[in-house]
């Protein structure tokens, strides 16, 4: 089925392919599990594929409150744990990149290996310092700030049909779930969407890690936090935050030549 009831929330799912290696796909903030579209045939051909969509995001039910990355990390690992999955790849965009790493600090057993894509955490000097007025804009009128933080998502090569997507998206989310997660992101005493909040905790992963950045210099900050030897900091410049829908054909190719490695 492609529904699991876990008490307080009610997630979709879905659930392809077959192998000895399950890969877990977590979207971002204000988009869903159709993001993996693109991925999601290839994934299965050769893997099992579990796609989410996170608890306020697409066909899940949206609790009145505690739509945070923390919040969705317990709600994947109890979904694991209905799903009889003992050992994943996790892998997250954005907001995902921090659910994804909540879980392997978490529930470090169950992570085998993690992937994060131009992942929302590690952030500093300004773009950290303009989070506080982007959250006071948040809780005036979710919606439309969130419009606002998506026009900094592309670039002038991204495809506008993209774009619409997304914009699409974030209007189908409900408002109080966009507030609650961009908060819990970066806003709270423990937020680890800013440093030095991140290093502390990001430094507890203790799994190989593969992550991808469209910025050289938070690449080569992630890459002095990562413990694996086998851990990788992968840069494409001139990308925009959504690079592996972007470009999914290389993005497969990378991250499966990974995980070749790994074994």
């Amino acid at each position: 089925m492609p529904f699991t009831d876990l008490g307080d929330v009610r997630l979709f799912h879905t659930d392809d392919g077959s192998g000895d290696t399950t890969l877990l796909l977590v979207h971002g903030l204000g988009s869903d599990s159709h993001e993996w579209v693109h991925h999601i045939p290839a994934l299965a051909g050769h893997h099992r594929v579990i796609a989410a969509d996170m608890r306020g995001h697409g066909y899940s039910s949206a609790p009145a409150t505690g739509n945070t990355p923390r919040a969705m990390a317990e709600d994947l690992a109890r979904l694991c744990e209905r799903l009889e999955i003992t050992s994943c790849v996790a892998v997250g965009h954005s907001m995902g990149g921090q659910v994804v790493s909540h879980l392997a600090v978490e529930h470090p057993s169950l992570v085998r290996a993690l992937v994060a894509v131009d992942p929302g955490y590690g952030f500093t000097g300004a773009v950290a310092e303009a989070f506080p007025g982007m959250i006071e804009r948040m809780r005036e009128d979710p919606v439309a700030a969130s419009l606002v933080n998506e026009l900094w998502t592309s670039t002038r090569a991204t495809p506008e049909w993209l774009r619409e997507w997304h914009r699409r998206r974030v209007l189908g989310t409900p408002p109080h779930v966009l507030l609650q997660a961009f908060e819990a992101m970066f806003g709270g005493p423990d937020a680890v969407g800013i440093r030095p909040n991140s290093d502390a905790y990001l430094s507890r992963r203790e799994c190989p890690v593969l992550t991808f950045w469209f910025d050289p210099a938070q690449a080569a900050w992630e890459a002095g936090l990562l413990k694996d030897p086998r851990s990788k900091a992968v840069v494409w410049e001139g990308s925009g935050h959504r690079l592996h829908e972007e470009r999914p054909g290389e993005f497969l190719l990378v991250v499966t030549n990974w995980l070749r490695s790994l074994s």
